[in-house]
């Protein structure tokens, strides 16, 4: 009598803990799924808070800037205010390591949609100047 209670007690531990790790792969596929959705649906807004947790506006704020205008901003303003901020808050000055910490961030933010908007122009001026090889004549 003990082995069969021993036997049900097993077969049910086994239901339930394979029943709760079917849910939850379902669970990471679906994630994962929604993840992929999302990140096409929107043309790289997945990337918009993925790499730093700021969005443009806040980095923006931080640093006490102008938004790009186009993909263009004054690099080498964004760069002094940078180093100010960056400086002042060093935790060896008393500062804050978690400002300092955002400071970098958001200059990594705006130096990523300045790039990206870089490269996009750079595409876009080789799709309208076309493909242009060039050919060699054997001789």
């Amino acid at each position: 009598m003990a082995h069969r209670l021993i036997t049900q007690v097993i077969v049910v531990g086994t239901r339930v803990v394979g029943r709760a790790f079917a849910e939850a792969y379902r669970q990471a596929a679906a994630s994962s799924k929604y993840a992929q959705q999302q990140g096409k649906g929107q043309g790289g807004a997945a990337r918009n808070l993925a790499s730093s947790g700021l969005t443009l506006d806040e980095a923006c704020k931080i640093l006490n800037v102008k938004p790009p205008k186009g993909g263009k901003t004054d690099m080498d303003q964004v760069m002094e205010r940078f180093k100010k901020l960056f400086d002042t808050n060093d935790p060896k000055k008393g500062g804050s390591f978690y400002l300092q910490s955002k400071i970098l961030r958001a200059r990594e933010r705006i130096e990523m949609e300045v790039g990206d908007a870089a490269e996009a122009a750079a595409k876009e001026a080789e799709i309208k100047a076309g493909w242009n090889p060039k050919l060699f004549k054997d001789r």
